[in-house]
């Protein structure tokens, strides 16, 4: 393969991580295969026209993803790739739960090389990622954090970042510093169906406030806090899980006025706040002194990573949340939080991302294809569609005769605060299903509504 050249990616990335990349492609698509020899340095960076120092860091780089070896005297070869056990992959696709919102999952050749890339280069420090370390993340990680943290405007000193172990223990840590139970926290009237177990878990009230298309009710907000007292607000103000509703930018400011009248703390679960390309501004920008911003990584770049970012009212609030954090879980994963680091330094965690808004909004329009002659709501970026049952279908029904389609779906129970539940189910779109399978899966569900038993 002395004659190989390949082709570096014009995305900002620096130039010896493309040629790493480039590598890793190469390997998958069959083009470099184990045992080729790579052509001498100084050939390939007169060929690319590049330093010689360029092509040498990414020979490098390469050799400490593991996808080649080098002899002095001899050269740099293709070590190639070890294959997964055929049995062993299908006992892991089969452990998948559907009942969760997930992500589209990345399937384009180049995208996967970039994440295994990454895995293999922090594979390297595979010792000192065994180690207990810092309960809210180390400097770097933090460093990587604010970066991520910048997508979405906010500019938090590293002091009050934490980098904690995904949304939902962040939420419990959070609640067990600010309430007893007893106490009432407030949220949508429809809501995250994790908060409703956290509270119970708690023995906290938890109450529904009424809203619209742009979010609460600011006057029955108001309302609520003089009645009740509550310790908290919690809201999931983009992309709602379930209904899919984002919160208007007027509202957002008119809800940051009550809160601030009534120094009321605001947990902001921002989950999907980095699909949309155009979000509004997070309540945080708005009322920073009250909102514990959560930005979690499970929906904008994989639920396994089990992290997020999140932002503190203060520096002294993040060291509380330090310390509630390390009672729950000791520490967020050291391997998880560098493999984020690396994809967020060197570019792949946008590239997921990207990935994730396209490959979504492409699976909304089939379905709003198929679900055009029923009651819906739904977002070209969200994960789900809140599908309302039309008359003689219940949720129990529709669920039951689905199962096994790849569809994931919850009824109305599982979100319901306010009031009794709907015939209404939560239908998942992501995950490992294909367009065409997810073609003839709603279409299914269009037909089951359409005659119901």
């Amino acid at each position: 393969m002395r004659d190989w050249m390949p082709t570096l990616r014009r995305d900002g990335a620096a130039r010896y991580l493309q040629l790493a990349d480039a590598i890793a492609e190469g390997i998958n698509a069959g083009t470099l295969r184990d045992g080729a020899r790579l052509p001498p340095q100084r050939v390939l960076a007169d060929r690319l026209g590049i330093d010689f120092t360029t092509v040498s860091r990414g020979y490098a780089e390469a050799k400490a993803r593991g996808l080649v070896d080098s002899h002095v005297g001899r050269g740099t070869f293709v070590v190639g790739r070890k294959p997964v056990p055929a049995e062993q992959e299908l006992r892991r696709h089969a452990d998948v739960d559907l009942t969760m919102n997930l992500p589209p999952e990345p399937s384009d050749p180049a995208l996967l090389s970039r994440m295994e890339a990454g895995l293999q280069t922090v594979s390297a420090n595979l010792i000192d990622l065994l180690r207990y370390q810092s309960s809210t993340g180390g400097q770097i990680d933090k460093e990587a954090a604010s970066i991520w943290l910048s997508l979405r405007g906010l500019v938090p000193s590293l002091d009050r970042i934490a980098v904690t172990p995904g949304a939902h223990p962040t939420i419990l840590a959070i609640l067990m510093g600010l309430a007893q139970p007893g106490d009432v926290v407030l949220c949508e009237g429809i809501t995250y169906a994790g908060l409703r177990g956290i509270c119970a878990r708690l023995g906290l009230r938890l109450i529904g406030l009424p809203g619209d298309a742009e979010g609460i009710d600011p006057q029955a907000l108001d309302a609520a806090i003089r009645q009740h007292a509550p310790k908290a607000l919690y809201l999931n103000p983009i992309l709602n899980n379930p209904t899919t509703r984002t919160m208007s930018l007027a509202r957002r400011q008119a809800v940051a006025d009550v809160i601030l009248d009534h120094h009321l703390p605001l947990i902001e679960d921002d989950a999907y706040g980095f699909i949309p390309p155009h979000p509004p501004a997070p309540l945080a920008s708005f009322a920073p002194d009250l909102v514990w911003h959560i930005g979690g990584l499970a929906k904008c770049i994989g639920a396994g990573l089990r992290l997020a970012y999140t932002v503190a009212p203060t520096s002294h609030a993040a060291r509380d949340l330090a310390h509630q954090l390390k009672v729950i879980s000791v520490m967020p994963s050291p391997l998880m939080m560098a493999l984020a680091t690396r994809w967020i330094t060197d570019g792949t965690a946008d590239g997921i991302r990207r990935f994730i808004r396209e490959e979504t909004q492409a699976r909304q329009a089939i379905a709003a294809q198929l679900l055009a002659p029923f009651t819906y709501e739904a977002a070209p970026h969200a994960f789900n569609v809140w599908l309302h049952l039309p008359k003689g279908a219940t949720r129990a029904d529709i669920i039951g005769r689905m199962a096994g389609t790849g569809l994931g779906m919850m009824p109305s129970d599982a979100f319901t605060v306010l009031g009794p539940p709907a015939e209404s189910i939560r239908v998942c779109f992501g995950g490992q299903i294909t367009r065409g399978q997810l073609r003839d899966a709603v279409g299914l569900l269009a037909y089951i509504m359409s005659n119901p038993v």
